[in-house]
């Protein structure tokens, strides 16, 4: 099957139309730690060129005042030896609460006003505060970042939008190990969940929200 088929096939079900954007975005950083940013852990990649996207999105955030997170995976003691994920994604053991991998990469200058939500699963949303923090933040729309594609990004896309909330995901500042996933997931996430677009719409949009609300 071609590309043009499969596109041809996915608008004529009705896929890939664009979300509405709301007036107060906040922008969710998905698991930017070490142990997923700095390439010298077994379960790390070369990621610097999507780290310094996201930089420039919180920065926009930060400067128009709005809501920013981070999340991050890590694992307390014994913890690991009992879920299930870790059976299939032994090298996840790794990350451990205290240990660097787990720790937000400096490059994206995390703020004391920044929550980082520790979760213990692929979705930011599973077992963690995040929809309350967004919810009570006024968000009423995702900016979504981070690693990886075809894992923890698009489970928090999926899960965001079944909470309600609108995705924006600029593929400039999501990165995954392997580019077959990282493709076939922008491509589901763009048909079924949410929008892919370049990250200069995402910075317009997060500079001034309010000009874009009814789109």
């Amino acid at each position: 099957m071609t590309s043009e088929t499969t596109g041809t096939t996915y608008d004529r079900a009705g896929f890939g139309r664009a979300v509405r954007r709301g007036r107060r975005p906040a922008v969710l950083v998905v698991d930017f730690s070490y142990g997923f940013t700095d390439p010298g852990y077994p379960t790390g990649a070369d990621m610097s060129g999507p780290v310094r996207a996201t930089r420039r999105l919180l920065d926009t955030a930060r400067a128009a005042g709005l809501p920013r997170a981070f999340t991050t995976i890590a694992y307390g003691p014994g913890e690991a030896r009992t879920l299930t994920w870790l059976d299939k994604a032994t090298g996840m053991a790794a990350l451990t609460a205290g240990s660097r991998l787990v720790e937000i990469d400096s490059a994206l200058d995390p703020r004391p006003d920044e929550p980082v939500f520790v979760k213990h699963g692929a979705s930011a949303f599973f077992g963690t505060p995040v929809a309350s923090y967004l919810v009570a933040s006024g968000a009423d729309t995702l900016v979504v970042t981070g690693a990886t594609t075809s894992g923890c990004v698009r489970a928090s896309v999926v899960d965001a939008v079944q909470l309600g909330f609108p995705v924006l995901v600029p593929r400039e500042a999501v990165a995954d190990r392997a580019p077959e996933p990282h493709e076939a997931n922008l491509f589901d996430i763009q048909q079924k969940y949410g929008d892919v677009v370049e990250i200069d719409d995402a910075l317009t949009y997060l500079a001034a929200p309010g000009r874009e609300g009814d789109r």
